[in-house]
């Protein structure tokens, strides 16, 4: 039975599949490994604790992109919580340092485990009206994508390249934008950067360290970090993967995904990773009839990619390095071009309802102020104000 199965998988590899599968990795690490390393940073991470959670990121979501494929046999894309990292960075660090950080992290991969053993929890995320979800993930997301015009004022000469060249990408082919911009970055560390600095010297690593962090479980991580972050990984990654799949013609069973999904993002938490989550982006790329003519053998694209983000995570303590030689503001920037057609998406939703513009702009501005009130970060608080207003907007018609 076992070899049967095994000789069907094999009759199903096809050219296209493939192809697609190395394109959504490529696309995929590409366009967010800067935007996980800057959320790490900001939450109190060494470089090598960084470089560590780059690398149990990349491997969770390497291990669940070849493990659910294989077993639903649908392209099943699975990407880390690129908004969740996003919020992570655009938030204040926490009291307790990165330990606490890395607290609220399994806090969060916990709520995830128990919406997939819980049916009637996914049941509350997915009640929260769409707008008010779209107004917080674009409050959240509005900080990071500024950061490319504040670093054009402070280092012209350094994003000035990088954004030309994601704009030539733009240009050709909207998936290419990220990784042109991404090879200019490379070009512009090789210039400006001293050549004995460069993290490919002789004795260079390319494991990071596996530096261990002790978690610190405090309620005011939980409510600040860990919900708004379950929250906006539910809402901006889960919940629209399941919708290309089945736009695509997939059966999707949510339970079992997010279960898997949860337990792996459980086990790598420990280690300073973000979730990881369904992926909408990719998925669009491995589920269409690029990755081959029938859609039974997909899933191949999904496999593809899981095998290259296992391979990319051995390269995650030289990534962090070179992260570490350029200034943060290029950093950053690079990160919040990545994240500028989120925003676009998440605000066109945000205010889809001529009728109920208020909600979604009040939860939008809380989001995006960075407020706290009662040591509690502004993006729970965002969600709580915004719902207030809806319903009771609701109720008064």
């Amino acid at each position: 039975m076992i070899y049967g199965q095994k000789a069907s998988m094999i009759r199903d590899v096809s050219i296209p599949a493939i192809y697609m599968g190395l394109l959504a990795a490529f696309v995929g690490y590409s366009a967010s490994f800067a935007i996980v390393l800057a959320g790490l940073i900001a939450m109190g991470a060494t470089d090598a604790q960084a470089a560590t959670g780059l690398f149990f990121a990349t491997i969770g979501m390497g291990i669940c992109s070849l493990w659910l494929p294989a077993i639903t046999r649908t392209p099943v894309a699975v990407a880390w919580s690129t908004p969740g990292a996003a919020f992570l960075a655009a938030n204040a660090a926490l009291p307790g340092g990165f330990g606490e950080a890395v607290g609220a992290l399994i806090c969060c991969a916990g709520l995830i485990v128990l919406t997939g053993f819980i049916p009637a929890l996914g049941r509350v995320v997915a009640a929260i009206p769409k707008p008010i979800a779209n107004g917080l993930l674009a409050g959240v997301l509005l900080k990071l994508c500024l950061a490319p015009a504040l670093a054009l004022g402070d280092i012209p000469q350094l994003i000035g390249p990088v954004l030309l060249a994601w704009l030539i990408g733009l240009r050709w082919n909207r998936l290419a934008a990220m990784p042109f911009a991404v090879i200019a970055f490379l070009v512009v560390l090789y210039f400006a950067v001293d050549p004995y600095e460069s993290p490919f010297r002789s004795n260079a690593t390319w494991l990071p360290a596996f530096t261990p962090v002790a978690p610190t479980f405090t309620f005011q991580a939980f409510i600040s970090t860990a919900l708004p972050l379950y929250l906006v990984t539910m809402a901006g990654q889960n919940i629209p993967g399941f919708a290309v799949l089945e736009l695509n013609g997939y059966p999707v069973d949510r339970q079992p995904l997010i279960r898997n999904t949860g337990l792996i993002s459980l086990g790598i938490a420990a280690f300073g990773s973000v979730p990881v989550n369904m992926s909408a982006i990719t998925a669009a790329m491995m589920a269409g009839e690029d990755a081959g003519r029938d859609p039974a053998t997909r899933y191949w694209a999904a496999i593809t990619s899981g095998i290259v983000y296992v391979l990319l995570a051995f390269a995650a303590a030289v990534v962090t390095s070179l992260a570490s030689l350029a200034p943060v503001a290029l950093i950053t920037g690079v990160a919040g071009l990545a994240l500028i057609p989120a925003l676009v998406s998440s605000v066109s939703a945000a205010f889809s309802e001529p009728t109920q513009l208020e909600a979604p702009a009040l939860t939008f501005l809380i989001a995006a102020s960075g407020m706290t009130l009662f040591g509690i970060s502004g993006a729970f608080w965002a969600v709580i104000a915004g719902a207030m207003v809806w319903f009771s907007k609701k109720m008064a018609r």
